[in-house]
């Protein structure tokens, strides 16, 4: 039975830690739906930003999500970019989340059903400087795991010799020979004269993919590197709408791409994308070093896009520190706990996270202010992080 009609009363925002931004909206008829706007370094940005949607969004029916997309998405004139994205990100999954409460269905359901059961994850080893890579990767091992991925390299100069990767090759190798399957990122540091240079040196180790080989404003180099190489190219985490992944489709300089799921315009938008990408023959790994929100939203996604190949998931990432992890804000833990090194997907009603509001409250109060490291190379100029 459909419920009664109601509207959106109230949308609230929640800036607890490690990282992370979370939302809540509520229908007037005491139906809540939870989302995740996370936006790593810059929450205070995001939070101004539901200014505006509260503005566009509260008193309306909070049943037509695509119409609260499309309004918050080009009604302010002004659209795109992370912050705008990352709050749309949040209020859709909410909705979403909200609406399958309200009607007693995972989202999942009410997108068309599910094409699987579960989805391959991979777990993060190491930091930016990656060290005990051997320990580490059988750790990974013993919880279920068979694939993880790490950061290629800490910072680099844009030119170099051929002997700075050498560290780079022992790293793989050490994970690789505990087993497991290894996407390596570049994260953006590596500069056009030096990535094709490490990428080429790397081909040989079958990696699973290369993530971000070049930062995603350069995609003419980016077609050079994938034309290069045999080993698949990744990236999107700092692509925010289907307009900005359309030209890496059309030149095919990308093998998988990674929508975040709290910066690409929510559920909606990354369903998506993840259709496009699939009309181009791209897998899909969603971007994910985020909390429980992001990924319930993300494996609603897993659910139901066939080209899905395999998740991100922060659980023990290095970011996560003082006691706050990905189970932490949760109330059943077992939905987000990996089984055999698969993620199942969740089968409660919206995104299928069941999350501790009193806990969220109390560490809202003290809001974290959350920053990236800036470094800087030998001579004294920035360098990438």
């Amino acid at each position: 039975m459909n419920p009664a009609p109601t509207t959106i009363g109230k949308i609230e925002t929640f800036i607890v830690p490690p990282r992370w931004l979370f939302v809540r909206v509520e229908a007037a008829d005491g139906a809540v739906g939870w989302g995740e706007a996370s936006l790593e370094g810059h929450g205070e940005a995001v939070e101004g930003a539901f200014e505006a949607i509260r503005d566009r969004c509260l008193g309306e029916d909070p049943d037509r999500i695509e119409d609260h997309w499309q309004v918050c998405y080009r009604g302010g004139f002004y659209r795109g970019g992370a912050v705008l994205m990352s709050a749309l990100s949040g209020l859709d999954q909410a909705l979403w989340d909200l609406k399958g409460r309200r009607y007693g269905l995972p989202a999942w359901q009410m997108l068309g059903g599910k094409v699987r059961d579960r989805i391959r994850a991979y777990a993060w080893i190491g930091g930016d400087r990656p060290h005990e890579i051997a320990d580490a990767a059988q750790g990974r091992r013993q919880q279920g795991f068979s694939a993880v991925k790490m950061n290629a390299t800490a910072e680099l100069d844009w030119i170099g010799t051929p002997r700075l990767f050498d560290a780079v090759i022992k790293r793989v190798e050490a994970a690789q020979a505990a087993g497991m399957d290894v996407g390596l990122d570049f994260h953006g540091r590596v500069h056009r004269p030096m990535a094709k240079q490490l990428a080429k040196v790397l081909e040989p180790l079958g990696l699973l993919f290369i993530e971000e080989p070049l930062l995603s404003e350069n995609p003419e180099g980016l077609q050079q590197i994938s034309e290069l190489v045999s080993t698949p190219i990744a990236l999107g985490e700092r692509l925010y709408s289907r307009w900005d992944f359309k030209p890496f489709f059309e030149k095919g300089a990308v093998d998988i791409i990674q929508p975040d799921l709290s910066h690409a315009g929510g559920l909606s938008e990354c369903r998506r994308i993840a259709a496009m990408a699939e009309a181009f023959d791209v897998a899909v790994a969603p971007h994910c070093p985020l909390g429980p929100l992001a990924l319930g939203a993300c494996l609603q996604l897993a659910a139901t896009a066939p080209n899905v190949a395999i998740q991100e998931m922060s659980l023990g990432i290095h970011y996560n520190t003082d006691g706050h992890d990905l189970l932490t804000y949760c109330r059943d833990k077992s939905v987000l706990t990996p089984q055999d090194g698969f993620l199942p997907i969740p089968v409660g009603a919206g995104l299928g996270i069941e999350i501790d509001e009193e806990l969220v409250r109390s560490f809202d109060k003290d809001r974290h202010r959350w920053r990236n490291p800036v470094w800087r190379l030998a001579d004294g100029s920035f360098a990438e992080w």
